[in-house]
């Protein structure tokens, strides 16, 4: 029997390339290699698409663009293709590929654009759609989808470019309504690139135009004080969340280098809660992966208050997955190790594509 051929797209035009690059190690050491034929897609961070074939240990210190069997890749939006057109040694050829496993973070791969490329190509793959993926990616769309549906946020404002010119009264107008301190946040980026913490008026002006450097659309938070806690859903039709995992972090808040560079954020798996307020966390967890179309896979972040409330954070459509991630960490609590995960996520994604044609 025939292996499925699966196509790892790792990197990307994102400020968690390297990430990204960990992530996709960690999953392609993973796939089953009696089941599975894989094929390494690797995106520069200037954008440019390359066919990998050298080895896996490469990818994550970022040798792999040097290989010199590198070959340049564009994915076809002809279905009539199903794959890849790669350029090896001046002649064109076609990989053709039966799912995809998108291990990219951030912008430009985890936002939808990806996601509608391979849609247009009919090529089944790992994890939220386009429509799922913008939004969850969108940190004010995020609001108010889950303000509708009566699942709490913390309180915030959104900020458009064209408030730049009156930015002093718009930042008095944001502090009076939600008091300080304030987060600032651009509305598109993950892993918390861009994030400050406002103290004070001058501290929300300097925050704001530096969040405007990474993105068209800002929002200012309320800040919430209160245990970081984060649960992993996973499936399509009937999606279910894991126990409840906790962040320790070693910096004031859970930073890009809290999470990546520094050492000291600790996790707790599960947390340190009874099992009704477990319960409750994976409530609103599948709630609101439902309630902003979720599907494969999503890790779902959350505070919890000194005054015992709930208030989700953010959706992550395609969480970090190297060894030390909390995705992976919390479905390997439920007993689904690496390997298993991975090949879940693989099969559920061409079941779906198959119940969908």
């Amino acid at each position: 029997m025939a292996k499925t051929r699966v196509a790892v797209l790792f990197g990307g035009a994102s400020s968690e390339h390297d990430i990204s690059l960990k992530s996709a190690t960690f999953v392609i050491e993973n796939i089953p290699k009696d089941k599975y034929d894989v094929i390494c897609i690797g995106i520069t961070k200037k954008g440019r698409w390359l066919y990998y074939p050298g080895d896996i240990s490469a990818i994550a210190t970022g040798e792999w663009e040097r290989n010199p069997d590198c070959a340049s890749a564009v994915l076809s939006p002809d279905p009539l293709h199903k794959g890849f057109i790669t350029m090896e040694n001046g002649e064109a050829s076609v990989k053709n590929i039966d799912v995809v496993f998108p291990v990219l973070h951030g912008r430009n791969g985890e936002d939808g654009t990806v996601q509608g490329l391979l849609d247009l190509a009919k090529i089944p793959y790992v994890g939220c759609g386009l429509l799922a993926s913008a939004c969850c990616m969108d940190k004010a769309v995020t609001h108010t989808i889950l303000d509708y549906n009566g699942i709490r946020t913390a309180k915030w404002r959104m900020l458009l470019e064209y408030e730049m010119n009156d930015l002093e009264a718009r930042c008095e107008q944001i502090a009076s309504e939600l008091g300080y301190p304030l987060f600032i946040k651009p509305a598109n980026s993950g892993s918390s690139i861009g994030v400050h913490r406002a103290e004070n008026k001058q501290e929300l002006l300097d925050g704001i135009r530096e969040a405007f450097s990474h993105d068209e659309k800002v929002i200012v938070e309320e800040c919430i004080v209160g245990r970081e806690l984060e649960v992993a859903v996973f499936g399509y039709d009937a999606p279910f969340a894991s126990f409840v995992g906790e962040i320790s972090s070693c910096k004031e808040f859970y930073d890009f280098d809290a999470k990546y560079v520094l050492d000291g954020s600790q996790l707790s798996i599960p947390a340190e809660l009874t099992l009704e307020k477990n319960r409750e966390f994976q409530e609103v967890a599948v709630k609101a992966y439902k309630a902003m179309g979720c599907k494969g896979l999503s890790r779902v972040d959350f505070f919890l208050t000194e005054k015992d409330e709930i208030i989700l954070n953010e959706i992550n459509t395609m969480p970090g997955f190297t060894s030390i991630s909390m995705y992976p960490k919390l479905m390997r609590h439920l007993g689904m190790k690496p390997a298993y995960l991975v090949d879940k996520l693989i099969e559920q994604a061409l079941d779906s594509n198959d119940r969908a044609c």
